[in-house]
């Protein structure tokens, strides 16, 4: 009698869960596009990683497949260890420069490999960052155990293998200044902050944190300005403190060991090189996110400080229309970015603000996104083209199979973290239909097509001026389905696009 182990049994039973789901998913749950992965395993995530000389490289390998999993790295410097079983590169490199390494994946199934380089310098975020923040699910209601919790949800959804690697703590943790350096501590929900942080990092996951250069923050906890050396504000507003401790907080994040801060305010640039000063001071890589409603006009001096910086007000799980003048809909935001383009490159990010699929609420009640399915589509598919971080808003302890292969394709998310850091942009439109193209490190091109308009529409490709591929196509493939377009023919076919939906594809031309 075949004798099965538990991976093979909890890949079995998976299965036929799946199945079950598929024969019923009319009726109850939109229908996956994202096919399952393989037995054998397959690597996922960017091809580069960044980190300043002397800080500690932390990077987990993600990798699909049946574990148990054995990794290995082929020149791998000497200074850097894997662990066989996880996945996990830790070491500390300080001499500058580009180390080109193979990484391979092996299990009962088969085995993968990949070409992967760490560059040892002045910039690291070298793709967009992944990971998940809480407050549209939890807004000011965090605990540590919430966030502990979503951790352990990371992990078993098996995002963090597909590359989602951020577990951010939003407003809310804030208690008083104290300790060595008298930076902010957590409250009473957040009794032990270094501990919290050892788990995530234990999880094979980075920890993330939430500030503001104001004395309070916009849910009116403590701030990293006060009126006096010890912390105290008369009352709580959006203002900023006579006192910075932007150098206090700093160091005490980097003695946690937070991987990301998220800095909060109508960003303006004093005050972000303030605080990049201050983590740069740190022999800990911390990446910078800016937040909100960043200017136009100051994106060159936020890409010298910053790895990635809002450029827009809160984004809400609408189509079409924002709930107020500060909350955006998917649409007004996503098809906005164009201005944005330029400043868009490795180490620096355009943030169009955080996913909103899945199961939302900021806070009081979690609910299921209102955007249709066809619209999740084009979310996602939007802020990949985007070169956008990918930071989800969800409850992950309530993900559904749509949401997880919303979320797990990989030859989508490959889009997003193409090493060329490239910013698709509007090439081209056809009636409600807008195209986007997106240049790839490999020489190919992604190419998105939008439906915009309310019904379903059929749009041809014969014109090369909708979308601004030079060449002659030689290939076409459907991202979401993972399969090619057999005897696509540029002059003949033609693509039905759903109302407020997308077709994403990754395109090869020959001159």
């Amino acid at each position: 009698m075949l004798k099965l182990n538990f991976f093979m049994k909890k890949y079995l039973l998976t299965l036929f869960a799946s199945l079950i789901l598929n024969a019923t998913s009319a009726q109850n749950l939109p229908v996956s596009l994202t096919p399952f992965a393989p037995s054998s395993p397959r690597i996922n995530g960017p091809a580069v990683f960044g980190v300043r000389p002397g800080s500690p490289v932390i990077y987990n390998i993600p990798a699909t497949g049946i574990r148990p999993i054995k990794f290995e790295i082929e020149n791998l410097p000497k200074e850097l260890t894997v662990d066989v079983a996880t996945g996990m590169i830790t070491g500390t490199l300080k001499a500058r420069g580009e180390y080109a390494l193979t990484l391979k994946a092996t299990n009962q199934f088969g085995s993968a490999q990949k070409k992967f380089s760490i560059i040892v310098g002045d910039r690291i975020a070298l793709t967009p960052p992944m990971g998940w923040s809480s407050w549209n699910a939890f807004g000011e209601t965090i605990t540590q155990e919430k966030i502990e919790q979503t951790a352990r949800a990371m992990v078993k959804s098996g995002l963090s293998q597909h590359g989602f690697a951020y577990i951010n703590m939003d407003d809310g943790w804030q208690g008083k200044r104290a300790g060595k350096y008298m930076g902010l501590q957590g409250n009473e929900k957040f009794p032990n902050m270094g501990a919290l942080v050892d788990t995530i990092h234990k999880l094979g996951l980075k920890a993330g944190i939430y500030s503001t250069p104001w004395e309070t923050s916009y849910a009116k906890f403590a701030g990293g300005s006060a009126e006096t050396t010890t912390g105290e504000w008369k009352k709580a507003g959006n203002k900023f403190g006579a006192i910075s401790f932007a150098k206090n907080d700093a160091m005490q994040w980097a003695a946690w060991g937070i991987d990301y801060l998220k800095y909060d305010w109508p960003i303006d640039v004093i005050h972000t090189e303030e605080m990049s000063k201050a983590l740069h001071a740190n022999k800990r890589d911390i990446v910078f996110s800016l937040s909100n409603s960043g200017k136009i006009a100051d994106a060159e001096a936020y890409g010298k400080l910053a790895e990635s910086w809002r450029t827009t007000g809160d984004i809400y799980d609408s189509w079409q229309q924002g709930e107020a003048f500060w909350h955006f809909s998917v649409s007004e935001i996503g098809f906005s970015q164009d201005k944005w383009a330029p400043y868009a490159a490795p180490g620096h990010w355009n943030d169009p603000d955080m996913l909103v699929v899945g199961q939302l609420g900021w806070g009081p009640k979690i609910k299921p996104t209102r955007l249709t399915a066809d619209e999740q589509y084009s979310h996602i598919s939007l802020w990949c083209m985007l070169s956008a971080p990918l930071i989800l808003g969800c409850d992950l302890d309530k993900l559904d199979d749509f949401t997880i292969g919303l979320l797990t394709n990989d030859e989508v998310l490959d889009i997003n973290q193409d090493k060329l850091g490239k910013q698709a942009i509007r090439t081209g439109s056809n009636g409600p239909i807008d195209f986007f193209l997106k240049p790839l490190f490999d020489g190919a091109f992604a190419l998105a097509a939008f439906n915009r308009g309310d019904v379903a529409k059929t749009t041809t490709l014969n014109k090369v001026s909708f979308f601004g591929v030079s060449g002659k196509i030689t290939r076409m493939r459907d991202l979401w389905r993972q399969q090619d377009i057999a005897e696509f023919n540029i002059d003949k076919s033609t693509l039905t696009i759903p109302p407020h939906g997308v077709i994403l594809l990754k395109v090869w031309a020959s001159n």
